[in-house]
């Protein structure tokens, strides 16, 4: 597989948890991609879990849009990558839109990818 091929693969799966996100099924979405010890650290400075990720997607409201601007993708080993990105999402109304830097690791794991990491650090504008 080539690397445009790898990159693009990889934001397919990025931009299907994006659009669980904006259709309010991101509990479910995050609750199957996820390993079992997955993490997913947030700009706030929480750490969660992926039971834990679960239950605040389940409540949480949807996203009405989003943007991933500058995607790349880094080795991790044989059978992981981290997606890098500039995230951009908005919700309604007037709430200003989040911008963050975002890295996702996926790890291949029986033939598909699965996402053992998620960070998130706000760009301030």
């Amino acid at each position: 597989m080539t690397d445009d091929e790898l990159l693009n693969e990889l934001l397919e799966v990025e931009r299907r948890g994006w659009d669980a996100l904006c259709s309010s099924t991101g509990a479910e979405f995050y609750g199957a991609i996820m390993t079992e010890d997955a993490v997913m650290v947030l700009a706030n400075g929480m750490i969660m879990n992926r039971d834990t990720v679960v239950s605040a997607l389940r409540d949480a409201p949807p996203w009405r849009d989003y943007e991933i601007e500058d995607p790349r993708v880094v080795g991790v080993g044989a059978d992981g990558r981290v997606l890098v990105y500039i995230g951009v999402a908005y919700r309604d109304g007037d709430e200003p839109a989040f911008r963050g830097v975002m890295s996702t690791t996926y790890v291949r794991h029986e033939g598909r990818w699965r996402l053992a990491c998620y960070q998130q650090t706000v760009i301030r504008n």
